[in-house]
């Protein structure tokens, strides 16, 4: 029996876009994605290089275990003028809070309100930026190359039966606050 390709054995070289969401339409071309909620109701086209692509990072704070559902968030920094919304738009719906910032920012938050998939954060201590999220890339593929997490931050947070990113510094707090 042949061995089926996955995300850690696919080509590199080439894009890989398993059955992930109800859409099949996702690209990644000319140093632009496609990123797809998981009805595909909400597709956003975003930059997979500098200058439009300015971070890849981990977060283990408690803000996103809680929006996330999960232990973790991976999260890529996107800057405003090189993200469009290929549709749904009108789809999203958002909700706000600064109490659980460890910042005190205002973290305004955008999901489908179909699926109920996040797509991405704002916040008002990053002006222009949105915190998209790396699960919702059409091709996989970038998860391992272009938009591997370049650093961990709040591993003071992190559980005990997880271990850090391979390969990548690991910040006890806020990495873009300049803690260590």
């Amino acid at each position: 029996m042949a061995a089926k390709t996955n995300v850690a054995t696919s080509d590199k070289s080439k894009p890989y876009f398993p059955l992930a969401s109800i859409a099949n339409d996702g690209y990644n071309k000319d140093n632009e994605a496609t990123a797809t909620c998981f009805c595909g109701a909400v597709q956003i086209a975003f930059p997979t290089e500098a200058p439009g692509l300015v971070d890849s990072f981990v977060c283990n704070c408690t803000d996103c275990h809680k929006i996330t559902a999960s232990m973790f968030a991976s999260n890529f920094i996107a800057d405003d003028n090189y993200v469009r919304h290929l549709r749904g738009e009108d789809n999203l719906t958002s909700w706000s809070n600064n109490k659980t910032i460890q910042s005190g920012n205002t973290m305004t938050n955008y999901f489908c309100k179909t699926c109920g998939s996040l797509l991405y954060r704002v916040s008002t201590g990053w002006p222009g930026k949105k915190v998209m999220r790396i699960g919702t890339i059409d091709d996989f593929n970038l998860i391992e190359t272009k938009l591997k997490p370049r650093v961990e931050q709040f591993t003071k947070d992190r559980v005990s039966w997880l271990h850090g990113a391979d390969g990548v510094p690991q910040v006890y707090g806020n990495h873009y606050a300049g803690e260590k």
